[in-house]
């Protein structure tokens, strides 16, 4: 592992100040991505900020009827949260469908959309990857690519966001605090992550000097016709092949409102406004499903090991969607799909 400098930030202001004055330093938190990155070279920040001991590890509802969540906040601790089992079963969902409950006492909110992918080209520093080297070139793309994405690749990477909480964000359009030395500002979720283009070394708008201090969630929550359905390789421990977050609001037998998310099949959460405007004044059926799901992937494109992804993708809209009509969400327990 590579030398470097430890500090810890007493405070919010104390913390963007330091960043600011050390240019590649990073924050550290959980340290559950950015330590494995550190130990495979592939990060090397000059400097560790510790933040762990910040006044940002509450929850706390909004005068709007949101939830303000900190960012230290640990992942366990927001999964089983009450207000957020009640108001946002969607997220606890996806936060339990996400790592080992191990990485999840360890986790933290703030640091959780700053995942950086687990492309295995990224973190093999032997093998060429734009990612990591810009104009090195792309591996995946003509490699080992079953866990790379379908939509909004690009020629210089095809990577995905490895987040299951994310995607939940996605629907529930979250809203990302920041703080730097140019004050406090707010990112929408949805504005948050960057499709990859010819910068993919770029994953999120979130400028270097900025630490996140908060995430807060909008009152409508989909507490009742909801899902968050995760297509892996094995029931526990692994990364999406793809998931669906999935929330409506149905009157009678037709669907009001509708919006859904995918995971594991672009390098940010995925979310199409043409194929959720589809859904809206439709019966809540397979047929309709089907259409959104086509929609959704009129522009998807396979590299080879992961072409199977498209249809996967497209089942497993349908059953999301269908799981949230039925109010029967996906068990992240028992695993067996509903």
């Amino acid at each position: 592992m590579i030398g470097f400098e430890y500090a810890r930030a007493k405070n919010v202001a104390d913390a963007v100040a330091q960043i600011a004055a050390a240019p590649g330093a990073k924050f550290v938190a959980g340290g559950t991505n950015l330590v494995d990155l550190m130990k495979m070279d592939v990060e090397k920040p000059t400097k560790l900020i510790d933040v762990t001991r910040l006044p940002l590890d509450k929850v706390e509802e909004t005068a709007e009827g949101g939830l303000r969540i900190g960012a230290l906040v640990r992942n366990s601790d927001l999964s089983y949260h009450p207000v957020v089992e009640r108001r946002y079963p969607m997220l606890s969902s996806a936060l339990l469908a996400g790592a080992s409950q191990q990485l999840r006492n360890m986790a933290t909110v703030g640091g959780n959309p700053l995942q950086r992918t687990r492309c295995a080209y990224f973190y093999d520093i032997a093998t060429p990857c734009n990612k990591r080297d810009p104009g090195a070139g792309c591996s995946a793309i003509g490699g080992l690519n079953r866990m790379n994405a379908i939509l909004g690749t690009s020629d210089a990477c095809i990577a995905v966001h490895p987040s299951d909480m994310c995607v939940a964000l996605a629907v529930l359009e979250a809203d990302i605090h920041v703080a730097g030395p140019r004050g406090e500002r707010k990112i929408a979720l949805l504005d948050f992550h960057r499709l990859p283009g010819d910068t993919p070394q770029r994953e999120t708008n979130l400028a270097a000097d900025e630490l996140i201090t908060a995430i807060e969630l909008p009152a409508r929550g989909f507490a009742s016709n909801y899902t968050y359905l995760k297509i892996r390789d094995r029931l526990s421990y692994a990364f999406a092949l793809v998931s669906v977050a999935a929330g409506l609001e149905l009157e009678g037998g037709s669907i009001r409102e509708a919006r859904f998310a995918l995971g594991g099949v672009a390098h940010k959460p995925w979310r199409k406004p043409e194929a959720e405007a589809a859904l809206r004044g439709k019966p809540a059926n397979e047929a309709t499903f089907a259409q959104a799901a086509d929609i959704v992937l009129r522009e998807a494109k396979g590299f080879g090991g992961n072409t199977f992804k498209i249809e996967l993708a497209r089942r497993t809209i349908i059953r999301a969607l269908s799981q949230a009509a039925r109010g029967t969400p996906q068990s992240q327990s028992s695993k067996k799909i509903a």
